[in-house]
């Protein structure tokens, strides 16, 4: 799943629903640093938890 994820991607976690769209800040390895809406800057352990990719367009206020 990493390698799928690349910087500016949109993609949600499944287990925590209330963080919101986050938007893939970088991936090395396992790890994913995911800038959320509600949670902030947030380093996730692909090995631990799969984060969902959210290709709905966005938009801008």
């Amino acid at each position: 799943m990493a390698a799928l994820l690349e910087p500016g991607m949109m993609v949600r976690h499944p287990q925590c629903p209330d963080w919101g769209l986050g938007q893939v800040q970088s991936s090395i390895g396992n790890r994913v640093t995911v800038n959320f809406e509600h949670a902030g800057k947030v380093v996730i352990d692909l090995s631990q938890t799969e984060l969902t990719p959210d290709f709905a367009p966005q938009n801008p206020h």
